[in-house]
């Protein structure tokens, strides 16, 4: 790891109140001296650590700006290094003439993710903690900022240290026993240790199974509004947004273009997408939301089929569900308000899910959230302390050490000479440290950390 000190602008490149420098390693309080002047004259290199101070960084005989500055010495600081953080005024311009005096001090730009990368190598945070920096700032629901959180505390590394001590305390005595057989006794111990690894392996299934709600919450569900022209889709998605995000007309086929918005539904987060009405077209410009449409349909993770409860079912409907069958869809009677000539048994067939709203009026919006909060997450998520697995790679990872458990159960079970347990023990113990960062590699580093905003 470079000793280098680096320096970045922490905060938004936006207009703000305040702004803030980040200056980190070995020469960060030397640097900060060189450009800061305390309005009483003391130098940050003979102050206290964890106090603040005021006063003016300057390029020389210019004032670039009037700052407090927050010194923290290692190694009780973010990265465990030395640490200036610099509050100046949040306008971009001063932020940037700042960032340009620090620089000029002998200090180089950080990359993104460097000070979080710095803090992981240091010991400060172990892997997944480090994940859940980035997981917390990209949070888009109250479920996934309280996850991200729970493991920023350590609830993913608290459970994994845990599941490896008892592994290796298992495989530290099978090898003492094999070593030493006259002090360490193996006689009943497979089926001892085969109600460990059950114990194991009910574990790690657990936390596997919470990833598929758990990346319901961080990513969101990919949600498509599908359905022929002028059947309500619009306004379906008005209502769920709670503005008018998309054009409204009696006109079929208003909506040509795809539209995208992000939608908070009693926690749910819905990534969804209104498309052009589905039918047959000689209008170029249609055809091409029609084709668009049709390609999002087969990337969703539900699709909302909305019908006008107010006509007759159409070939072009039945073209749409011929379309749609077997997916994750929920069949949505829409004007509801109107006389009804469609109704729920005629949608039975297409989906078990078919709910009768009327967006107009918002009758049955509660019910249809309701509903796919009921599809989609798989028992209750609740304000806890549960451990929820939101990461691909930690997925990845449990499920190999899953596999060796498996082998070691195998093996027991197969009347295997020891050694055969401790093999595959280790080789579960390594998957698991392969979550929070044992002995991960330093490419997976870089590019887990290159994700990261800059400053952070």
């Amino acid at each position: 790891m470079s000793s280098d000190t680096i320096a970045a602008i922490a905060t938004a490149m936006s207009n703000a109140g305040i702004g803030i420098i980040r200056i980190s390693g070995d020469e960060a309080v030397e640097a900060a001296d060189r450009i800061f002047y305390s309005k009483n004259g003391q130098r940050l290199c003979d102050s206290p650590s964890h106090t603040i101070h005021y006063g003016y960084i300057q390029n020389g005989q210019e004032i670039v700006d009037e700052v407090l500055v927050m010194l923290m010495k290692a190694p009780n600081s973010y990265t465990r290094e030395d640490t200036v953080e610099i509050n100046c005024h949040g306008g971009v311009l001063v932020m940037q003439r700042v960032l340009e005096t620090v620089l000029n001090s002998g200090v180089r730009l950080a990359e993104p993710g460097e000070f979080t990368k710095r803090a992981f190598l240091n010991g400060r945070i172990d892997l997944t903690q480090a994940e859940s920096v980035i997981d917390i700032i990209n949070s888009k629901n109250d479920f996934a900022l309280k996850s991200s959180m729970n493991q920023l505390r350590g609830s993913v590394l608290n459970k994994i240290r845990q599941l490896r001590e008892s592994i290796i305390h298992e495989t530290a005595f099978i090898e003492s026993a094999i070593d030493d057989p006259e002090h360490y006794s193996l006689d009943g111990y497979p089926e001892q240790l085969s109600g460990i690894v059950k114990y194991l392996k009910e574990e790690i299934q657990h936390l596997i199974q919470t990833s598929e709600n758990g990346r319901i919450l961080k990513e969101g569900i990919h949600t498509v509004i599908a359905g022929k022209p002028n059947v309500g889709k619009s306004s379906i998605m008005n209502t769920l947004a709670g503005s008018e995000r998309a054009i409204v007309t009696d006109v079929a086929g208003t909506t040509r273009d795809i539209l995208e918005e992000h939608i908070n539904l009693k926690g749910l987060s819905l990534n969804i997408i209104d498309t052009a009405g589905i039918r047959e077209t000689n209008d170029i410009v249609e055809k091409i939301g029609v084709d668009k449409a049709k390609e999002y349909l087969d990337k969703a993770d539900l699709i909302l089929y909305v019908t006008d409860a107010s006509v007759e079912l159409s070939r072009e409907d039945y073209e749409i569900a011929r379309m749609i069958r077997g997916r994750n869809v929920i069949a949505i009677l829409n004007k509801s308000d109107l006389e009804q000539k469609t109704g729920i048994n005629e949608l039975s067939e297409i989906s078990e899910h078919v709910i009768s709203v009327s967006a107009k009026e918002g009758d049955g919006i509660e019910e249809l959230a309701d509903l796919i909060r009921k599809m989609f997450l798989k028992g209750n998520i609740t304000y806890n302390d549960e451990v929820v697995i939101t990461n691909v790679r930690h997925k990845t990872a449990l499920a190999e050490a899953l596999e060796s458990l498996n082998l070691a159960e195998e093996s027991i079970e197969n009347g295997m000479p020891e050694d055969f347990y401790s093999i595959d023990l280790m080789n579960a113990y390594e998957r698991l440290g392969y979550v929070i960062g044992e002995a991960v590699e330093d490419d997976l580093a870089d590019q887990i950390f290159s994700k990261f905003c800059m400053g952070k």
